[in-house]
């Protein structure tokens, strides 16, 4: 399932997800994972892992299938003190998972709490802190995301956040935000209930395709779900004209 550095200290405290083709990407990664294009002077993975690294965090796995070859070779086993794994859902199954089903496959490499963050975002501010994990440690959780402002091209956004911190869905989101692909996860979401209705379950032997968002959804409708607001710098790097902008704007 993997390739794991010899370098492991302990289950996977990360998943980055590299595995999508980035379709509205093209031609800029019809040769390049679209999780390697370069910002500012640096690929976008390589801005997660330098966060991740300041943040402690000792192994981090990623998920690859378009042109995955490409990311161990530029990345190697490990970074800045930090072991590197691969889950590598070309080689296994011809192709991507979607969210939730890589994150599935990733499971039994993965610590009971674990960070998500897309690969194909830009937030090089963004703290993946300890305290943040064991707040979500304590808590009956079994997510904890981060919403940012609405962005021009996702202005209705994706969920509302309560006072209390609690992601809402449906009529109680009166004021809506955009879900950064950034969040704390435990197993369950991916592994139980209405995950295991969809055929899901630690390994995803089966290579079963998930999106991640009915999941979060079924979580929310039980209360199930945390939310805080991100006002740090982030950027959907979905479209060649958004690389360009961020790669003309000093750092």
């Amino acid at each position: 399932m993997t390739t794991i550095s010899p370098l492991t200290a302990g289950p996977a405290t990360a998943l980055l997800l590299a595995a999508g083709r980035g379709e509205r990407m093209r031609p800029l990664t019809d040769h390049t994972p679209k999780p390697l294009l370069q910002v500012q002077g640096q690929p976008l993975l390589v801005w997660h892992l330098r966060a991740l690294a300041r943040a402690g965090h000792r192994h981090v796995l990623i998920n690859t299938a378009w042109l995955e070859e490409h990311i161990p070779a530029l990345l190697g086993r490990s970074f800045e003190g930090m072991a590197i794994s691969y889950s590598m859902e070309g080689r296994d199954f011809g192709g991507a998972l979607e969210t939730a089903g890589g994150m599935a496959r990733a499971l039994p490499l993965l610590a009971p709490c674990f960070w998500v963050v897309a690969g194909d975002v830009f937030a090089p501010d963004f703290d993946f802190a300890t305290p943040q994990v064991q707040a979500f440690e304590h808590s009956a959780d079994w997510a904890h995301i981060w919403l940012v402002p609405n962005p021009a091209h996702n202005p209705n956004g994706d969920f509302g956040l309560s006072p209390t911190g609690r992601a809402l869905q449906g009529p109680q989101a009166e004021a809506r935000h955009t879900y950064s692909t950034i969040g704390l996860y435990r197993h369950a979401l991916v592994s139980e209930g209405t995950a295991q209705d969809q055929g899901l379950h630690p390994g995803n032997t089966q290579g079963v395709k998930a999106p991640l968002a009915p999941l979060l959804r079924a979580a929310m409708s039980h209360d199930r779900v945390g939310a805080s607001l991100y006002t740090g710098r982030w950027t959907d790097v979905g479209t060649p004209e958004r690389l360009a902008q961020l790669n003309e704007t000093p750092d």
